[in-house]
């Protein structure tokens, strides 16, 4: 087949654009300035602003045809050999995040604690990888009420974790896991999520700081409602530093199913249209607006980059 100057010309305008667009997205994983003190550590440094992502380990499942509610399992296996994942189960990572910024030292999400799988609970010994000691936190910043999330603020002795910290959570995450009646009426498996909320927080109801999804919560750091998941289910972006980032929280599970099919439903959201709408609408502001994403249950150092893939997206982790 014969090629015209005209078609050469078009196509090498879209080979330098596709060219540019890879170079790009390399300079922006070099230009991260990311280090790892120590497995299940990355750090990035983004100049006034310090990202540190902390594993707080993993738990594993096996895959069954309900763990995507609106996908044939078939679909699902597929999708997991295409990301070169077992296809007979799915693991789960957990990464809670610290970011100085501001003058604070702020901890996104509380990981397991002693509460979690023998594969988590793994935040604190990464902590001290880190350099970072639990006292040393000024403020916990809450997503959402799960006990992946939550569980790591109190033992099992009852002793709160992070002595210096005042804590932020979403006031409708509150006003839903902490009214009684709701609890009352609630399946029986439900009732765990709970009474975790008030094993935690019922010792210091009153001194924790309840915020409305899109205010500002620490200087440097602002809440977006991302409902679904669960009814108060809240993200947050860090300014200030040379990158935009977001912290996504459980906006997705399993990046290879959820990531690249926004619109495939985990059996954990509790209002499946409201999260794959949010899935939607934060994806679209990551990608459109060069924000660094950080996400706890993303593979690999759990922070990245997010482009179009298709109908879908891909995320690709920091080195």
């Amino acid at each position: 087949m014969s090629m015209t100057r005209r078609d050469f010309l078009v196509s090498g305008v879209a080979l330098s654009a596709a060219c540019m667009t890879g170079l790009l997205a390399g300079a922006a994983l070099a230009t991260a300035g990311t280090t790892t003190p120590g497995a299940g550590v990355t750090r990035v440094d983004l100049g006034a602003v310090r990202v540190t992502m902390l594993s707080d380990g993993y738990f594993t499942r096996p895959l069954d045809a309900n763990f995507v509610r609106n996908a044939a399992l078939a679909d699902v296996q597929a999708a997991l050999v295409s990301a070169g994942l077992p296809t007979d189960r799915v693991e789960v990572p957990f990464n809670p995040l610290v970011v100085d910024v501001g003058g604070r030292r702020v901890l996104f999400d509380a990981g397991n604690g002693e509460f979690g799988a023998a594969t988590a609970g793994r935040l604190l010994a990464n902590m001290e990888k880190a350099g970072i000691t639990p006292d040393s936190i000024d403020a916990v910043v809450i997503s959402h009420f799960h006990g992946d999330h939550i569980n790591g603020l109190r033992d099992k002795a009852g002793r709160w974790v992070f002595r210096n910290a005042k804590v932020y959570v979403p006031e409708p995450e509150w006003n839903w896991w902490m009214d009684d009646a709701r609890m009352a009426a609630a399946p029986e498996a439900m009732k765990g999520v709970f009474g975790a909320a008030r094993r935690v927080f019922g010792p210091i109801a009153d001194a924790v700081v309840k915020f409305t999804p899109g205010s500002e919560v620490l200087p440097g750091v602002r809440s977006l409602p991302a409902y679904g998941h669960t009814p108060g289910h809240t993200v947050f972006t860090v300014e200030g530093g040379t990158r935009r980032l977001m912290f996504w929280a459980d906006t997705t599970n399993v990046a290879a199913l959820f990531v690249r099919n926004p619109d495939w439903a985990v059996m954990f959201d509790m209002d499946p249209e409201a999260a794959r709408l949010t899935r939607r609408r934060l994806s679209e502001m990551v990608v459109n607006e060069n924000l660094l994403l950080a996400g706890y249950h993303l593979p690999g150092a759990g922070i990245g980059t997010l482009v179009r893939r298709g109908e879908g997206y891909d995320f690709t982790p920091l080195p």
